[in-house]
């Protein structure tokens, strides 16, 4: 899935929204506790993680790029 940015850069729990992992924000903060997020290859947590154009998010096995 391509997700495309409109700003500068999007975090973690409102990309998590966008690619319909949750359904609100309020969610976010368990969800990036409860599942398996790879960012760049690198495991993740944090919810108000920044992301950028180019960067690969795997949520749960489901690969994600963003593109600008």
């Amino acid at each position: 899935m391509k997700i495309e940015l409109n700003k500068e850069y999007i975090t973690l729990g409102q990309l998590l929204k966008i690619a319909d992992f949750i359904s609100s924000g309020g969610e976010a903060k368990f969800a990036v506790k409860e599942m398996n997020i790879l960012v760049n290859g690198v495991s993740e947590n944090r919810r108000g993680r920044k992301l950028f154009a180019g960067d690969i998010i795997v949520v749960e096995g489901n690969k994600i790029e963003l593109v600008k």
